[in-house]
C-alpha cells in the first residue's frame, strides 16, 4: 500500500492596506504632534544623503503653515519615480537599507513609515520631488490617501517649479488639515513643534520665514573656564528641563556615540521614579521622557544628550532595549561614579550639598559598589543615638557598632542605649542596615552587632528578689490587665531613671500579631492556613523602671482597680515614648486609662453627662 503526500500550496498574506495605514498612523504614535517631527526627519535625511555626494549643496528646510495647510520644502536629494514606488509606497522599506547602508549612522529614520504619521492630521499627503541624480531625473508627484491608495505622475519642469517655487532639486510635502485637526496647523503651534523637535539640527530651518535653528546644544555652550562652563551648563539645563539643577555631570562618551549632560534634580525624588531623560537622535529630539538610560540607583539624575548609537522604537518615541542600550547604561553609570569620587576630592562642599538632598541615591550606589562605599563612607549620613553621624565617625568612636533593623526597634532602645554609653545606628531606613552590615569589609577591625529589644532586655539590671517579692500583688494585677494585649510585665533597673517604663516588642511579636489580625479578617480557608502557621505566641514586654520614683509609687499601690488603671497609663506612655503607631485596641486603652485617672482625680460626675459613646451616663440609665 502506497501513500501519497498531499501537495503543499504556497499562499501570500492578504494585507488590508487601509487597515494597516490606520494602524500605523492612528495607533503607533502617542500624539498627532509627531507629524512635524517626521516631516523634519525626512527632510534632514534627504539633505544628508545629498551632501554625501555633494558636500557644497545647500542645507535648507522651509515650512509654511496658515492654519489649514502646511508645506515643507527641503533642498535634499529628491526622488525619482522608481524610488517613489520603492521608498514611499512600500511600507517598512528604508532608503538606508540598500545603497545608503554604509552611511546609516548619518540618518534619522526611514522614509515611508515616518511619513504615515501625517495621516493622523490629514487625509492626503502630496509629495512633489525632483532628484539631484542628474540628467533624466524628471520631477514626480506622489499623492497618497488614508484609504491606502496612491497615484504617481511625472511633472513638467514648469509644473514642478510652480508647485515648489524653485527649479532646484529637492522635495516638497503638502498636507491639508483634516476636519477637526486644524489646531495642529496653526502657525504658532507648528513653529513651537518644529522648534522643540529640530532646534539643534545642523541645517537652516525656518517656519514662515523665521529661523528656528542655530542655537547651541547644552554641551556646546561657550565658556572661559571650568566655573563659567559649569554655570553655563546649569543654565542650559534649566532651559531644557524646566528646573534649576543642583549640579551637573558632562557625559562625553565618544566610544558609544554620546554627548550630553546629566543634571542632578534639586529636590528629593522617589527611587520608584524613572525616566524624564531628554534624548536627541542625531540632534533631532526623540523624547523627553526616556526610560532605562541610567542604572536604577541614579534616579536622582536627569539627562539631556544626543546619540547616534541607540536605536529608537518604531514610533521613535522611546529607546529600544538591546545590548547597545545596556552598554550605554553601564558607561553612563560609570561616568557618574567617577564624578562622585572626584567631587569627594576636589569639591567636598558640592558633594555635601548633593548628599544632603540625595543621600538615598548615593547609598544605593554604595551598596553595590565597594569603591564608592569606601569613598563615600565619611559623607553618608546615618541616624544614631548620638545624632546624625557618618559610619566613618561611628567607626572611630567604637570597635563594636550596634544597629537595629527597624525604626521601631531603634526608638524602643535609643534612650536606654544612650544612657549605657552605646552608639546605636538606626538601620530601619532604606539601604542603611545593609550598608552597616558591609562595614567590616572595608574596616576590618570593626564588629557589627544587631541590637533588638531582646538584647536590650538582657542588658537591664534585675531588681533585688526581696523587693520584687514585695511587688508580687501589683505585678499579678498588672499582668492580668495587659494579658489581653499579649504583653508581659517585668521590673528592672535601668538608666535614664527619668523613664518610668519601657515597651519592648521584637519583630517576632509584631509578626505574630499581624498574622493573628489577618487570621481574624480572613475567610474560612485562609483563616485555617494562617492558623496552621501559628506555633508559639511571642509577646511584647512592659518593663517598669524601679529607679524611677513615679514607677515605684505605682508599684506600691494596693488598690487593684487603681493599680490596673495606672498600669494601662504606663503602657500607653511607653508606646507614645517609642513613637509607635497605636492600634485601635491600644488607642482605646490609652483613652480608658486617661479617663480613669481623671475620674480618680475628680470623682462624682454631674448627672445627664454623656459618656464617650454619646449615651447618657450610667446613673441616668439606672434611674430609667
Amino acid at each position: 500500500m502506497t501513500s501519497e503526500k498531499t501537495p503543499t500550496t504556497s499562499h501570500a498574506f492578504q494585507v488590508d492596506l487601509h487597515g494597516l495605514v490606520d494602524l500605523l498612523s492612528q495607533h503607533l504614535y502617542a500624539s498627532p504632534r509627531v507629524y512635524v517631527r517626521e516631516l523634519l526627519q525626512n527632510a534632514v535625511d534627504a539633505i544628508t544623503a545629498r551632501r554625501a555626494s555633494d558636500p557644497t549643496c545647500p542645507g535648507t528646510v522651509g515650512i509654511t503653515a496658515d492654519g489649514t495647510s502646511i508645506t515643507l520644502t527641503d533642498s535634499g536629494i529628491g526622488l525619482t519615480e522608481p524610488e517613489v514606488h520603492r521608498l514611499l509606497a512600500t511600507i517598512g522599506r528604508s532608503s538606508k537599507r540598500n545603497d545608503l547602508e554604509s552611511a546609516r549612522r548619518d540618518f534619522l529614520g526611514q522614509f515611508g513609515i515616518g511619513l504615515l504619521a501625517c495621516f493622523v492630521v490629514a487625509d492626503t499627503i502630496r509629495v512633489v520631488s525632483r532628484s539631484a541624480s542628474g540628467a533624466g531625473a524628471e520631477p514626480v508627484e506622489w499623492v497618497a490617501r488614508a484609504d491606502g491608495s496612491y497615484t504617481v505622475r511625472q511633472l513638467t519642469p514648469a509644473e514642478y517649479e510652480s508647485a515648489t517655487g524653485t527649479p532646484a532639486p529637492g522635495t516638497t510635502v503638502r498636507l491639508d488639515a483634516r476636519h477637526g485637526c486644524e489646531q495642529w496647523f496653526v502657525p504658532d503651534t507648528v513653529s513651537g513643534l518644529a522648534t522643540e523637535f529640530g532646534a539643534l539640527l545642523p541645517y537652516a530651518i525656518a517656519v514662515n520665514g523665521d529661523p528656528i535653528t542655530g542655537r547651541p546644544a547644552p554641551w556646546e555652550v561657550e565658556h572661559s573656564g571650568p566655573v563659567s562652563r559649569r554655570s553655563a551648563l546649569v543654565t542650559a539645563g534649566q532651559e531644557a528641563l524646566g528646573f534649576t539643577p543642583l549640579d551637573c555631570v558632562e557625559l562625553d562618551l565618544p566610544l558609544v556615540g554620546i554627548r550630553g549632560v546629566a543634571y542632578v534634580v534639586p529636590g528629593q525624588v522617589s527611587p520608584a521614579q524613572r525616566g524624564g531623560h531628554r534624548v536627541y537622535l542625531k540632534r533631532m529630539l526623540l523624547t523627553d521622557t526616556a526610560e532605562g538610560l541610567l542604572p536604577d540607583w541614579a534616579f536622582f539624575v536627569r539627562c539631556v544628550l544626543d546619540t547616534d548609537s541607540l536605536r529608537p522604537t518604531a514610533s521613535r518615541e522611546a529607546l529600544y532595549e538591546d545590548e547597545t542600550l545596556s552598554a550605554v547604561r553601564e558607561a553612563l553609570g560609570e561616568r557618574i561614579r567617577q564624578w562622585l569620587a572626584q567631587l569627594a576630592v576636589d569639591s567636598p562642599e558640592r558633594l555635601r550639598r548633593l548628599i544632603g538632598v540625595h543621600h538615598l541615591g548615593v547609598k544605593a550606589l554604595a551598596l553595590h559598589d565597594e569603591e564608592v562605599l569606601r569613598t563615600m563612607l565619611p559623607w553618608l549620613p546615618f541616624e544614631t543615638t548620638d545624632g546624625e553621624l557618618s559610619l566613618d565617625e561611628v567607626a572611630r568612636r567604637t570597635s563594636t557598632l550596634h544597629f537595629t533593623r527597624t525604626v521601631d526597634e531603634f526608638r524602643q532602645v535609643s534612650a536606654v542605649a544612650t544612657a549605657q554609653g552605646m552608639t546605636v545606628v538606626n538601620g530601619g531606613y532604606t539601604y542603611d542596615a545593609d550598608l552597616v552590615a558591609r562595614l567590616p569589609e572595608i574596616r576590618p577591625g570593626i564588629t557589627v552587632s544587631e541590637l533588638d529589644s531582646n538584647a536590650v532586655a538582657v542588658r537591664l539590671d534585675t531588681v533585688d528578689p526581696a523587693q520584687e517579692l514585695a511587688m508580687a500583688a501589683f505585678l499579678s494585677v498588672a499582668r492580668g490587665q495587659l494579658d489581653p494585649l499579649d504583653c508581659d510585665v517585668a521590673v528592672r533597673e535601668f538608666h535614664p531613671s527619668s523613664i518610668p517604663a519601657l515597651h519592648l516588642d521584637d519583630r517576632a511579636a509584631r509578626h505574630e500579631r499581624r498574622r493573628a489580625d489577618a487570621e481574624v479578617q480572613a475567610d474560612e480557608l485562609w483563616s485555617g492556613i494562617l492558623s496552621s502557621l501559628h506555633e508559639t505566641r511571642p509577646r511584647s514586654q512592659l518593663v517598669l523602671n524601679h529607679l524611677n520614683p513615679l514607677a515605684r509609687r505605682v508599684m506600691e499601690l494596693t488598690d487593684p482597680e487603681l493599680a490596673g488603671v495606672a498600669t494601662e497609663a504606663l503602657y500607653g506612655q511607653a508606646l507614645l515614648q517609642a513613637r509607635r503607631p497605636l492600634r485601635p485596641v491600644d488607642q482605646a486603652l490609652v483613652n480608658r486609662a486617661f479617663a480613669g485617672l481623671l475620674e480618680r482625680a475628680a470623682p462624682g460626675s454631674p448627672p445627664n453627662t454623656p459618656d464617650s459613646t454619646g449615651k447618657p451616663s450610667t446613673s441616668e440609665e439606672g434611674d430609667r
